[in-house]
């Protein structure tokens, strides 16, 4: 089995990040391949980064030339896309946002995000909802650092994050969910010392596409992920001709 997973910048060192916490969590058998976008924002923090980087996955998706693959990861959190990948390709989709809220929900009545800067709440918060999960979101919390910064002091971003989530928990978080893709790799410790379950998003996801592909399952047809309609599109500048 392959999966592509999708970075929502153009950040290599946070792709390859990424990926190490995919593969970490996939099965024997399976192959991993991370994807990062050729154009778009280095970090997605905000409505602007969020939607350029949508149409710049999709892009990078649309011209993919590689081995072919069962299931794409789409590991941005809270980012916009997810709609229209499922549109675009044959196989399944699984997005980090989603795919950690449910299974958040199979681990606890509810659950809180802890993501990077306070900006991000609102499309994450929005993410949720459209998904179906929202309801049983005790809190979205910023740490206050941001994307690019999660790397650069491992004990910082730990105690950001512990700080948040404490404060995720006097919400009524029974369940903590790491906000973005570049914390991957925080949920064992955290956890341990929280005395909670911390779900990370990719490695929610490649389960769940896992899960996907062994059943046979992928994105219906029928009404909303229906096949884009035949049209002339112009991706990017035209050129002159």
């Amino acid at each position: 089995m392959r999966i592509v997973v999708t970075n929502c910048n153009t950040t290599p060192e946070m792709t390859e990040e990424i990926v190490q916490g995919a593969r970490s969590a996939a099965a024997p058998g399976t192959t991993v391949t991370g994807l990062t976008p050729a154009w778009g924002p280095e970090s997605a923090e905000g409505w602007l980064d969020s939607h350029l980087s949508a149409a710049a996955v999709l892009d990078t998706l649309r011209t993919y030339d590689g081995p072919p693959y069962d299931a794409v990861v789409m590991a941005g959190f809270g980012e916009h896309g997810r709609e229209g990948v499922r549109e675009l390709v044959d196989v399944p989709v699984v997005d980090i946002t989603e795919a950690a809220a449910h299974l958040a929900c199979l681990l606890g009545r509810r659950y809180g995000v802890v993501t990077t800067l306070d900006r991000s709440r609102g499309q994450i918060e929005d993410s949720l909802e459209t998904a179906g999960v929202a309801r049983n979101c005790a809190a979205v919390l910023g740490t206050g650092l941001a994307v690019l910064d999660l790397a650069t002091d491992a004990a910082r971003t730990e105690s950001a994050f512990l700080t948040a989530a404490e404060r995720a928990r006097a919400a009524g978080a029974e369940v903590l969910v790491l906000g973005c893709a570049g914390m991957t790799g925080l949920q064992r410790t955290l956890s341990e010392k929280l005395r909670l379950p911390v779900v990370d998003g990719v490695g929610a996801a490649v389960k769940l596409a896992e899960a996907l592909v062994t059943l046979g399952l992928t994105t219906s047809r029928a009404g909303s992920y229906a096949r884009p309609l035949p049209k002339r599109r112009v991706w990017g500048r035209p050129q002159p001709t």
